[in-house]
């Protein structure tokens, strides 16, 4: 049986992404999530009730977000809106939020808490970082822990299992086309099942590198192209459909190149805190779907 794994005991201030630290905080606290993946972990560790402001695509848990201002997108927030509602953390994120939107944020936010998660395994430091912080908040350290143990149990059973090699094209945008780095969560989260990325390349450190970096746009005559067995069309950001699958499969089969082709829940790879532990069983069983035997 595995061991259950711990949060380390006693009070101590929370530290997050970029080093800074904080206080814990109790049920007065008033949270404001720029992040996706983040609202709907806080919502999971009991915290709906110090949710005060959430972007539009920050849309679960579903019935629950609803009665949550919105304040813009992760990437165009409404200060003036935010600011009206009197957040004391702000919860943002190095790849989804900007330098400038962060900059504006320490002006009138007391706590404003960096969060970069690259990989699922970072999970389980995020999750002690919300736990730590929040942890004022009745049940907040229990739940931090139940889903901290729920994700290493799934970690682990990933890591004992042998996965076919594929190398993969997971595309997020087309017009321009677009694909991800090696040094990204999707790319990180694709490796769980033996799923390697191309091109090979690495895009840098979010908020301090270009976007086109990070998520590289590229010509479907890249000589990379020809080893590429399985593409993947994510769900998100860009919305692909079945009849993308058919214009990617056009395209690969004029230049004689004929992967597999197949859509994925965007949201199994993207996705991280909470969600992470209820992902990677779903991407796993996909992939023991598709893998060669």
């Amino acid at each position: 049986m595995q061991a259950v794994r711990t949060f380390p005991s006693g009070n101590r201030d929370a530290v997050d992404a970029l080093g800074q630290r904080f206080a814990p905080a109790g049920a007065e606290t008033r949270i404001a999530s720029l992040v996706p993946s983040l609202t709907e972990t806080l919502f999971d560790l009991g915290l709906g009730a110090q949710v005060v402001a959430r972007t539009g695509f920050c849309i679960h848990p579903a019935a629950a977000v609803r009665a949550v201002p919105k304040v813009g997108g992760t990437k165009d927030v409404n200060l003036a809106r935010l600011r009206a509602l009197a957040p004391s953390h702000v919860l943002v994120n190095v790849d989804e939020n900007t330098r400038e939107t962060v900059a504006a944020l320490r002006a009138f936010v007391p706590q404003v808490v960096v969060t970069h998660p690259q990989a699922p395994a970072d999970n389980l430091a995020l999750l002690a970082l919300l736990g730590e912080l929040f942890g004022g908040v009745p049940g907040v350290k229990v739940r931090a822990l139940q889903l901290a143990n729920a994700l290493q149990a799934q970690l682990a059973a990933l890591a004992a299992q042998p996965w076919p090699a594929r190398r993969v094209l997971y595309l997020i945008w087309r017009e321009p086309w677009m694909t991800v780095a090696r040094d990204t969560y999707i790319a990180r989260t694709l490796a769980c099942v033996g799923w390697n990325t191309l091109p090979e390349v690495v895009g840098g450190d979010g908020m301090a590198t270009p976007g086109a970096a990070r998520y590289p746009v590229f010509d479907w005559d890249a000589p990379w192209l020809r080893e590429v067995d399985l593409v993947l069309l994510s769900t998100e950001p860009y919305r692909f459909q079945h009849r993308d699958v058919d214009a990617a499969r056009a395209l690969l089969a004029a230049r004689g190149l004929h992967p597999e082709v197949r859509l994925i829940d965007g949201e199994w790879c993207s996705w991280y805190g909470s969600r992470a532990a209820r992902s990677l069983p779903r991407l796993a069983a996909l992939a023991a779907l598709i893998n060669p035997a």
